[in-house]
């Protein structure tokens, strides 16, 4: 019985479909077909069914799953035992942010695909926050504030930003001192979200308001360029606007408090050894000292 037919099964049964596990392994559907088939027939059971909308595990599939994850799991783990040390291999999938991660994180990516000549990085570059086990991501790395979930985050260094807005807006109306004149002004979202602005040693929470939402911060940036509203964004993103007078920053006295960038992986399972990795050297890169 092939290890490949053992994880190919497993993709096709998170990923509810061939075409989607394909994507994921990075072969053709006809090669996920054929695995299927042949562990089927060493199996001498049907373990998937094909229905109008994909694939569905029979009741035989859906017991062998579990065993068939597990064991995937401790070869893989095996094999990063007796791999020379700091060698990796396999694949990598990550989920990053796209306002972000070209910028930030890709470079980190690609230090960590230099470095191991033998391990595939897969990256899907996007603002939602992807369902890693569904998926079949290893890994996300996320940016903000979290929400409460039963994902296992680390923490690898702190996201500085403020708020911003265009001369041409605050020309025409004012700029925004205290969070209750912040509630006054059109804000630019990512949803209805609740923003935090500091008071002294204190974290307010407030709502804003706003007819501008994306779910992409270099969406908004664009936004407040064009004298839309204010936005809170990373200063990564802003620094540079700022410093040419494009944009101005407001609640200096009541700045957002720090956030995070956080590595996440599914629950109930050790980190592996490619996720440890990219986690330390997240942590090299963006630092306490960091101002990103």
């Amino acid at each position: 019985m092939e290890v490949e037919d053992l994880r190919t099964f497993v993709e096709v049964a998170d990923a509810g479909g061939v075409t989607s596990a394909a994507q994921r392994l990075g072969v053709s559907k006809s090669m996920v077909s054929r695995r299927i088939a042949r562990l089927e027939a060493e199996l001498g059971a049907q373990l998937v069914s094909r229905t109008t909308r994909g694939i569905a595990l029979t009741e035989e599939g859906t017991t062998f799953r579990d065993y068939a994850a597990r064991v995937t799991a401790e070869i893989d783990t095996a094999r990063e035992t007796i791999l020379p040390a700091g060698e990796l291999r396999g694949r990598l999938r990550v989920a990053v942010p796209l306002s972000f991660g070209p910028t930030h994180f890709a470079p980190v990516l690609s230090q960590m695909a230099r470095r191991h000549p033998q391990l595939h990085i897969h990256s899907c570059y996007t603002d939602r926050f992807v369902d890693l086990l569904t998926e079949g991501f290893d890994c996300a790395i996320r940016i903000g504030y979290l929400p409460d979930s039963n994902l296992i985050a680390r923490r690898v260094g702190p996201l500085y930003g403020k708020f911003v807005a265009s001369p041409s807006y605050i020309a025409a109306n004012g700029a925004p001192e205290t969070p209750d004149e912040l509630l006054e002004h059109q804000a630019l979202m990512q949803g209805t979200e609740v923003w935090q602005v500091t008071d002294g040693d204190q974290i307010l929470n407030i709502r804003p308001q706003g007819r501008f939402k994306a779910d992409n911060g270099v969406a908004l940036l664009a936004a407040a360029l064009e004298g839309i509203g204010i936005a809170r964004l990373p200063n990564g993103l802003t620094d540079q606007h700022v410093a040419a007078g494009t944009l101005v920053e407001v609640m200096q006295r009541h700045p957002p408090p720090a956030a995070g960038i956080f590595v996440v992986r599914p629950p109930g399972q050790h980190p592996s050894r490619k996720v440890r990795v990219l986690t330390e050297m997240l942590i090299e890169c963006f630092d306490a000292g960091s101002k990103s």
